[in-house]
């Protein structure tokens, strides 16, 4: 209570509603479970990097945060039979479906996002024949590392996607990046606000969310 009445008297004077109040109070309290994953198989990953800043921003934050590098498990390929008893398809959905919100960092090809990216969502998606998908109603985020900054709109398709097959709530700020946003091994100032604030949001929204009155199984 006195969290509450603490998160009430910054209130104090503003013209904030009972919800503003509790969702000030659940930001206090709540740490969430807000992995990132890393999926990129180049060994010299500009995405890798983005993913490790992400977590490092989320865990200051004083959320649960790290990094799953795809690169560093092994794999197979989704065949939508043997696929599903890979222990680290297992790991994988275990970490997905137990999270509050998931990051995803990838890279940009081809005007698309990597298809280690689908594959991971297919594999650990799959729902019927004695599985459920892990992603139902989850906040994501896109980290993006692009050679160009044309590509913007390349996770449009993926993002509708993880909406319509499992209800996600899609953070509408995209950390995408190009070549042309770092200097040496640094992001440019304009871009290191721009991933604090991805972080930010994705931390919120995840954490207002934890109030939702519905939860989501495969329909359309």
């Amino acid at each position: 209570m006195q969290l509450i009445r603490r998160a009430y008297e910054k209130t104090a004077g503003r013209k904030y509603d009972l919800c503003t109040v509790f969702a000030r109070y659940r930001a206090e309290v709540i740490s969430l479970r807000l992995p990132v994953i890393s999926c990129s198989l180049d060994p010299a990953s500009i995405s890798r990097r983005l993913a490790e800043r992400s977590a490092t921003l989320l865990t200051v934050a004083g959320h649960q945060s790290e990094v799953m590098d795809l690169a560093a498990l092994d794999l197979p390929p989704f065949d939508n039979d043997r696929v599903f008893d890979s222990e680290s398809i297992r790991a994988l959905h275990a970490l997905i479906r137990e999270a509050d919100g998931v990051v995803l960092a990838f890279p940009i090809y081809n005007w698309a996002p990597s298809s280690t990216v689908k594959a991971l969502i297919e594999a650990t998606g799959a729902t019927g024949n004695g599985h459920r998908a892990a992603w139902f109603d989850k906040v994501i985020t896109f980290v993006c590392a692009a050679g160009l900054p044309h590509s913007y709109m390349a996770t449009a398709a993926l993002g509708q996607s993880l909406m319509l097959d499992f209800k996600c709530v899609v953070n509408p700020y995209t950390a995408y990046f190009s070549e042309r946003d770092w200097s040496a091994e640094s992001l440019t100032v304009d871009r290191v606000a721009r991933l604090e604030k991805t972080m930010t949001v994705h931390a919120e929204l995840a954490t207002l969310l934890q109030g939702r009155t519905y939860s989501s199984d495969w329909e359309v």
